[in-house]
């Protein structure tokens, strides 16, 4: 066995060697079919961004196709339509991470929260985040945000639902004051935005899964976002394409099968939108395209 078929056994439990895309593409389609953990919702169709108004119809549409292949789905927010989502999911037998999107606007943070809470009164959520890389962005103080995640936990501490917030792994040790606030760790963790190489970044995801869990001392701890693109610039040693798109899906669905983690993947459609925020891998995230055709076919 050569070096490099070691490395990939070693680091992947995938041995890659010899397989042609058509290969890959079979494998994939395999382990689709077997179904993952979660998928990252992904509402917005082509010429659509955040602040549009989502229709009943495209978010019904959307997640129909992606029931077939997943047991949770994740929303971002509580407003413009988004908080049809954990309805629909929930009429279609899938259980929810409720995401109320927090950001600079107090009037619009007091809305998504108050969505949340609605929510979560209507029995349509299982597990409620408070923000999203709010931290990592700097739309908030750390003092705000704990006020906010308190403010949920006070509003819905009748009901056994468990209130976290979303933010980059390191933000959970960075942060002891908002790890300490969340019932629930909701960590982020994308090697390819490190600049990781494929070969190595099944290791390098399970350190970053290690280092929330061991900042959350005990507490459970789901991924609720990891990815890579099919298309776009590299960024260091991370190459985005096809093939490296596809062994990194199967790769982080036989260690969440294996070792029972909870993974959410990031994302279940192509959003042209995410170009303004990420450069031109942004709108290669998905496993469907924008026109809603399964990728790797």
């Amino acid at each position: 066995m050569s070096h490099r078929e070691e490395k990939h056994f070693a680091l992947a439990s995938i041995d890659y060697q010899g397989m042609s895309l058509r290969d890959l593409r079979s494998m994939f389609k395999k382990t689709l079919k077997k179904g993952v953990h979660g998928l990252c919702a992904s509402p917005y169709g082509e010429g659509q961004k955040p602040g549009d108004l989502l229709s009943e119809a495209q978010i019904r549409r959307r997640l129909k196709k992606i029931r077939p292949y997943t047991k949770w789905i994740r929303s971002f927010s509580c407003t413009d339509g988004n908080e049809l989502i954990p309805e629909i999911a929930k009429e279609l037998g899938m259980k929810t991470l409720v995401g109320a999107w927090l950001g600079d606007d107090s009037e619009i943070n007091k809305k998504e929260l108050e969505g949340l809470i609605s929510l979560c009164y209507e029995g349509l959520v299982d597990i409620a985040a408070v923000g999203n890389e709010v931290m990592y962005r700097g739309d908030l103080t750390e003092a705000q945000l704990l006020e906010k995640l308190h403010y949920v936990k006070t509003s819905i501490k009748e009901l056994d639902i468990p209130v976290g917030y979303v933010d980059a792994y390191y933000e959970f040790e960075e942060r002891p004051a908002v790890t300490e606030a969340c019932d629930i760790i909701l960590a982020n963790c994308y090697p390819f935005w490190e600049g990781c190489d494929l070969d190595y970044s099944l290791i390098y995801m399970k350190d970053m899964y290690n280092r929330a869990k061991r900042a959350g001392h005990g507490k459970r701890v789901v991924i609720t976002e990891t990815g890579w693109p099919s298309q776009g610039t590299p960024l260091h040693g991370a190459f985005p394409s096809e093939e490296n798109a596809i062994k990194y899906f199967n790769n982080t669905q036989k260690w969440s099968q294996e070792e029972n983690i909870e993974i959410f993947y990031f994302s279940a459609f192509d959003e042209s939108w995410k170009i303004d925020a990420e450069g031109d891998v942004g709108a290669y995230w998905g496993l469907w395209d924008k026109n809603e055709k399964r990728k790797y076919q």
